[in-house]
């Protein structure tokens, strides 16, 4: 039976620890020579920053006996390649998993016990998500040659949440553009600029307050490159220029509160809204909270409506999946069927 750990650890890798805002390793007696002589050796402040250093002085890891050493290096080579936001969520979703199968061999894990996991968690949409990482761990187990087959796979079926329906009728995007500022510019032509943009071209809000009008906006129309990794390697899409998308590019331009700065979505001081680091866009939340506020209480809307609905309206309003596929920067239609095209179907009947 493994010694219990503080409730601040539980869930970090062996020897790991967290105290005084950081994170540190207690490195085994014998080996603190390979760790600057240091009897425990701070890895950094955040779990990204310490998987990091960890990964540099340790090299890849050849011992993979326990889940939890699988989940080790699934977290030093696999998590860094992911997007930011999706790095910080798998941080958080290996230690719960850590946390319960850690200590348990490689080959130990059964179809019985994810449903008993799942049993007990009680935030079934987190632990989906978790079951989702650590079933990936477990294909890149198979990859790196560490088991001969994946142990659940096929055998696990956990029921998920049923696809968001919301479409945004076209009445409700007029509803928004009715909404009156005070001022010549700022957010609430910033956003309604940027819904409409949205609505013509479908792009995901990453890749929209990424944009560079320089960089981007180019004579046969906006180029993009999805940013679905920690690195900008997605899929590359070009919307060609139209009457309409000139003037939603013209009216996002107009809106800008300052015209320094690359970014065709800025604050005042011509920043972006995206934080590289973490993914996360909170300034950008706050804006798009008031609006939301606005437009619910000012206008004939009664509903909210997200980000992903504006993207699911532009994958609904296509003609065909394939054109919808295209539009969103889909790989394959399956995707693009399930979440995005939100339109009943229109049918005539047999007489």
């Amino acid at each position: 039976m493994p010694k219990s750990r503080k409730a601040q650890n539980r869930g970090l890798p062996e020897r790991w620890r967290h105290k005084h805002g950081a994170y540190y390793y207690r490195v085994p007696p014998g080996l603190e020579e390979l760790w600057d002589g240091k009897k425990e050796y701070h890895l950094g402040k955040t779990l990204p920053a310490a998987y990091k250093e960890w990964a540099k002085r340790l090299g890849s890891i050849d011992r993979t006996n326990t889940i939890g050493q699988l989940l080790d290096r699934y977290a030093l080579e696999v998590v860094p390649t992911k997007a930011p936001a999706t790095q910080h969520s798998n941080n958080r979703e290996l230690k719960e998993i850590r946390n319960v199968f850690g200590h348990e061999p490689l080959g130990s894990m059964t179809p019985q016990k994810i449903y008993q996991y799942m049993d007990k968690r009680t935030a079934k949409s987190r632990g989906r998500k978790e079951i989702a990482l650590l079933s990936h761990a477990y294909t890149k187990a198979v990859e790196w040659g560490l088991i001969d087959r994946h142990p659940f796979k096929t055998e696990v079926r956990l029921e998920g949440r049923k696809p968001r329906d919301r479409y945004i009728e076209d009445w409700e995007i007029a509803e928004v553009m009715k909404l009156e500022s005070e001022r010549k510019k700022g957010s609430i032509l910033m956003v309604q600029a940027y819904i409409r943009l949205k609505t013509i071209t479908g792009m995901a809000r990453g890749d929209m307050l990424r944009l560079q009008p320089g960089q981007d906006f180019k004579d046969d129309g906006i180029h993009i490159q999805r940013h679905k990794t920690a690195k900008k390697t997605g899929k590359r899409t070009i919307y060609k220029w139209s009457p309409e998308l000139t003037a939603a590019k013209d009216a996002a331009l107009a809106a800008r509160p300052v015209d320094i700065g690359p970014w065709l979505f800025c604050n005042k001081f011509g920043k972006g809204y995206i934080d590289e680091e973490t993914g996360e866009a909170s300034g950008w939340d706050s804006i798009w909270g008031r609006f939301m506020d606005r437009l619910l209480t000012e206008t004939k809307v009664k509903e909210r409506f997200t980000e992903h609905d504006l993207r699911a309206k532009a994958g609904s309003d296509a003609e065909t999946d394939e054109d919808a596929r295209k539009m969103l920067s889909h790989a394959n239609t399956s995707m693009t069927r399930k979440a995005y095209r939100r339109k009943p179907e229109e049918v005539t009947p047999l007489r």
